[in-house]
């Protein structure tokens, strides 16, 4: 037992990323099954789909789950009445002020985590009242801090500021990778890429196959001025890239973004004019498995490495 495990109620400190386009009930379910915390991805979600995906959840495993809501997103107050009518207990805020919902949530019995890209946020959320934070180095795929801090350099930065669990995020895939953010200062761990590659993501196959063969370096995090994101190396990536070259307005570079990219690309598996959101450490995943192996080797790996170091 942990604060993280004893926070959530689970067996084992991990927990998935809530991701866009990749997180529906399937692979939440799978994940708490396993030990870990599964999160609905609601930010790609209308409000009756994220209904469904939790009242299908709650079919699915009797175990906790939580929801994941970036807070820039225009249904935010109608996916938080949602959450809250079906009795959802775990709720990660990202890409907004922890402020504006915490308090509401916590009134309704719900456990607030949020999730930071620095020390100077990890603070703020600490004082808005969270229960934990998920401090995320920029490594990680998806919406990401525009300071470009390291996972390794974050969390003992954040550990040193904050009295509250520390959930540490951005290029964690292995037993090794969860044992080192351990040491540095986490509680637990959050991962998003390794189960976008599982059997039980909702993401298109193209996708995930695409992760499996992304390499090291072909990922790149850029559109600093929307929002910071880290995407494989493709047309879309590419066209980004040749705008730039022309010192392109804020508008132009929203222009090109259009509507509906990262849909396109993860999960409907345009691999060319798609937006294809995955951390580093796609680099070191090699192999598409059910979150039952994924679990199983982690927690091995995890066991055997520590085993190592304390004898």
């Amino acid at each position: 037992m942990n604060s993280i495990t004893q926070l959530f109620n689970i067996k084992y400190p991990i927990v998935q990323g809530g991701m866009i386009w990749n997180s529906g009930y399937k692979l939440a379910s799978a994940v708490s099954n396993a030990g870990g915390l599964g999160l609905i991805g609601s930010g790609s979600m209308y409000p009756d789909v994220l209904r469904e995906h939790i009242q299908k959840c709650k079919k699915a495993t009797d175990k906790p789950f939580g929801v994941n809501i970036p807070m820039l997103y225009p249904n935010v107050e109608e996916l938080i009445k949602i959450i809250v009518e079906e009795g959802v207990k775990i709720v990660f805020t990202s890409a907004g002020n922890p402020k504006t919902w915490t308090p509401f949530l916590k009134e309704n019995g719900i456990t607030v985590v949020h999730v930071v890209s620095s020390s100077k946020f990890a603070l703020k959320a600490q004082e808005a009242g969270v229960d934990a934070v998920v401090a995320e180095g920029f490594e990680a795929g998806g919406h990401n801090g525009r300071e470009e801090t390291t996972t390794f350099t974050l969390i003992p930065m954040v550990k040193e500021n904050i009295s509250i669990p520390l959930i540490a995020a951005g290029g964690i895939a292995t037993g090794r990778g969860m044992l080192a953010a351990m040491i540095l200062g986490a509680d637990g761990v959050q991962m998003g890429s390794r189960f976008v590659a599982s059997t039980e993501s909702s993401a298109h196959d193209n996708f995930k196959k695409t992760v499996i063969e992304t390499g090291e370096g072909e990922t790149q995090l850029t559109l600093k001025e929307l929002a910071p994101v880290r995407l494989i190396k493709n047309k879309f990536f590419n066209d980004i890239q040749e705008l730039y070259a022309k010192s392109p307005s804020k508008e132009d570079l929203e222009n090109l973004l259009g509507k509906r990219r990262a849909k396109r690309g993860m999960f409907e598996g345009d691999l060319v004019e798609g937006e294809l959101e995955i951390g580093q450490v796609a680099g070191l995943i090699h192999d598409i498995k059910s979150v039952e192996d994924i679990f199983n080797e982690i927690i091995a790996e995890y066991e055997m490495v520590k085993n190592q170091f304390s004898n």
